[in-house]
């Protein structure tokens, strides 16, 4: 006999689940009161914001003050994308070296992803600080930093490619008598190129993303000209700087985003 009762819409959560549920609540709730969570500051921010975007537009089109930021804006892009090349290159030996079942011991791999790890623990932004304190003020500093940033971002990243292709022609090299390192430079690195090409691409918006605020700590790039617009109260070029961050920076991952399309649809 078919029952007619309307069927259960929420499970009953177990026991252990329920205990999870209220762990978790508890969670949410004590990172919200340490993150200082208000409620009143949320009601008082809206008129704040307006009253920003008031001192803040027009924009400042000044032509003098467009030069130097325009100028800025490319110091900026020559960061982001040396500092990217750098790590991309840099990327494949260590990648290499991290990749498991390729040239290297598992210890070797281990250890060399443990380091892969710290350097994406540490934000670019320190990186900048190491740099600027190594090599001096300067978009020297920014380069060197988007390059770390990009070795850790790309070497996992090349890796895990690289473990995950076909190992058929691999096998089918080694079978032959191949060397290691011809079996990778013949089967696993071609194999894995389209993702490499794609990952490289992201690296790249990365990289630009994180260049445009490097010069917070005297990295280079347009960075110091947001901060000193918001130190001199100075809204109208603080909003030209963003306005101009965010126009760059679409444009690059709308770039970024052709060109992946682009490139890997040929290859493919």
């Amino acid at each position: 006999m078919t029952s007619l009762a309307a069927p259960t819409r929420i499970e009953r959560p177990s026991v252990f689940a329920f205990i999870g549920y209220v762990l978790g609540l508890t969670l949410i709730v004590w990172c919200l009161a340490g993150a200082g969570f208000s409620l009143e500051k949320m009601a008082t921010a809206p008129p704040r914001f307006a009253d920003f975007l008031d001192r803040a537009f027009p924009p400042n089109t000044d032509p003098q003050t467009l030069v130097r930021l325009g100028w800025k804006m490319v110091e900026t892009l020559q960061i982001a994308v040396a500092g990217a090349v750098i790590g991309v290159i840099l990327s494949v030996p260590v990648a290499l070296l991290a990749a498991r079942g390729l040239i290297a011991g598992v210890w070797v791999n281990q250890i060399v992803r443990n380091i892969l790890g710290f350097i994406r623990a540490v934000p670019d932004i320190a990186w900048a600080l190491v740099f600027v304190v190594a090599v001096g003020l300067g978009p020297f500093a920014g380069m060197l930093a988007i390059a770390v940033d990009t070795i850790g971002f790309c070497g996992r990243f090349f890796a895990d490619d690289m473990e995950g292709t076909d190992k058929g022609p691999a096998e089918s090299l080694t079978a032959t008598g191949a060397r290691k390192i011809d079996v990778v430079a013949c089967a696993a690195i071609p194999a894995a190129m389209p993702a490499f090409i794609s990952t490289s691409l992201f690296a790249l918006e990365k990289a630009v993303r994180s260049s445009t605020i490097l010069g917070l700590v005297g990295a280079g790039g347009i960075g110091i000209e947001l901060k000193v617009g918001f130190d001199l109260f100075d809204y109208p070029t603080a909003m030209t700087v963003i306005l101009m961050i965010a126009v760059v920076v679409i444009a690059i991952e709308q770039l970024s985003g052709w060109a992946r399309t682009k490139i890997i649809g040929e290859q493919r």
